[in-house]
């Protein structure tokens, strides 16, 4: 993270804008999963980890858009407790999907590094 350095006797002040963590968003659109309706989420990233996470929700039967860097998730159509191999496998962070599909339906199958998982 950069550094400000101020020199000077003259107040401060203006505004920034705080950027979307991709580590912040990840965990809350798996959990959006515990949800039986419709979850928005704000200040979105737009990065490839975000586009698997949406694709998965998909994938097991979420409604989601994603548009000006709000994600809305319908998460009342889910179908299946099955997150693809496919989408699994390209991100680590997949995992985190297994807490919430457990939790909401007592059943997931997901592929971990290695090998397929279903409890």
């Amino acid at each position: 993270m950069g550094k400000l350095i101020i020199t000077g006797g003259q107040k401060i002040k203006g505004a920034i804008s705080v950027e979307g963590s991709k580590n912040a968003v990840l965990p809350i659109l798996a959990a959006t999963v515990l949800n039986d309706g419709i979850s928005v989420i704000k200040n979105c990233p737009r990065l490839r980890d975000v586009e698997r996470m949406i694709e998965i929700l998909r994938k097991i039967g979420c409604k989601v858009s994603f548009e000006k860097g709000v994600v809305t998730v319908d998460s009342s159509t889910i179908n299946s407790t099955e997150v693809p191999e496919d989408l699994a496998v390209e991100m680590r962070s997949s995992i985190i999907f297994l807490g919430p599909i457990l939790s909401r339906f007592k059943k997931v199958t997901i592929s971990y590094p290695g090998d397929w998982v279903t409890l």
